[in-house]
């Protein structure tokens, strides 16, 4: 990745060249897979840009080190729950696992940086926060596997579930069940809550419902959705008789604040989350949410960050079926409602 402020990176040499960025790697390594015109236009690129290769990406291509490296996110429980998969996936398998958070105050670079010093051959990122630029400039130094984000790079694998049909199903749930009056909580700057949100407000007016739609923008933390239950219950208008939140922490604000204001649910208001945590299915929860199969993805992952390393397989999109779990927190609305 860039060290200093300013030092050309390999997404530059590919702008410049008008190529793509794994393109530019394959010229500037030596490698064949581009066109003499394409290298020669490559190279005159990171010549006069003044391009000098990260060392660290040379030493991991050198040398063998048999792990893994994963960046999560330390306050998102689905992270978790694919962290704990991933340690199942990679028994046996002779590679190891290196994990680096990202926190508020440690970017998704930082912790990438950290698994390229210790020499990880692959890394695997778990919803990563980086635009498709950052995506490409990592994926120029190591073999990489997007796990649930909707950005895509070259030379990047991506491994997400189906969002946008997931959302369609939970509304389509609550619609099954009577309910018109559907509010939305997404995620802010959260990976993935554009598309979660699309995903509803398509699928409310599919049903006939687009005067209906309602979204509250909160961010992906428990402390959102309560901060949401109670401008909702402070506010003097009618409840919608469903909430549908981007996540499980927000659902779980929400359920735990309506329950304790003597709302209930899901008699007054139904909630829904996103995820299905396990936090989900305990007996003082039991949330209807919507599954990412957080072991499916982890096998996934792992079979791909061996095959990148070991092999020369070409990178890939891998979409898999989002799956709603139905439980007791959504049920019809009370006539009249």
């Amino acid at each position: 990745m860039a060290g200093k402020a300013g030092k050309t990176t390999i997404v530059d040499v590919a702008r410049e060249a008008g190529t793509s960025v794994s393109s530019a790697s394959v010229a500037l390594r030596g490698e064949p897979g581009v066109s003499d015109r394409t290298r020669a236009r490559i190279l005159d690129a990171a010549h006069r840009l003044g391009y000098r290769p990260d060392q660290r990406a040379r030493l991991l291509r050198q040398q063998r080190s048999r792990l893994l490296g994963v960046t999560f996110s330390v306050d998102q429980s689905f992270h978790a729950d694919v962290i704990e998969n991933l340690y199942r996936a990679a028994e046996g398998t002779g590679y190891g696992l290196l994990l680096s958070a990202t926190a508020p105050n440690r970017p998704a670079r930082e912790a990438i940086a950290d698994l390229l010093r210790d020499r990880c051959e692959t890394l695997i990122l778990v919803s990563p926060d980086l635009s498709e630029d950052q995506l490409a400039e990592v994926g120029a130094l190591a073999s990489v596997v997007s796990v649930g984000a909707g950005v895509r790079a070259d030379g990047v694998d991506s491994l997400r579930s189906d969002d946008r049909q997931g959302v369609i199903d939970a509304v389509g749930h609550l619609v099954g069940l009577g309910h018109r009056s559907i509010t939305y909580v997404d995620g802010g700057g959260a990976v993935m809550s554009a598309i979660r949100r699309d995903a509803y407000v398509e699928a409310m007016g599919a049903h006939g419902l687009g005067e209906q739609v309602c979204v509250l923008h909160g961010s992906p933390a428990e402390e959102s959705g309560v901060e949401i239950a109670r401008r909702l219950l402070d506010g003097g208008e009618p409840l919608p008789t469903a909430i549908l939140a981007h996540n499980d922490m927000i659902a779980f604000g929400l359920l735990l604040t309506l329950r304790a204001r003597g709302v209930a649910v899901p008699g007054e208001v139904s909630v829904v989350g996103y995820d299905n945590t396990r936090m989900a299915a305990l007996a003082t929860v039991q949330l209807t949410s919507v599954s990412q199969d957080a072991a499916q993805l982890a096998r996934a992952a792992v079979g791909r960050a061996i095959a990148r390393t070991e092999n020369s397989v070409v990178a890939t999109e891998t979409v898999t079926p989002a799956r709603l779990v139905v439980r007791e927190t959504s049920g019809p609305p009370r006539s009249g409602a």
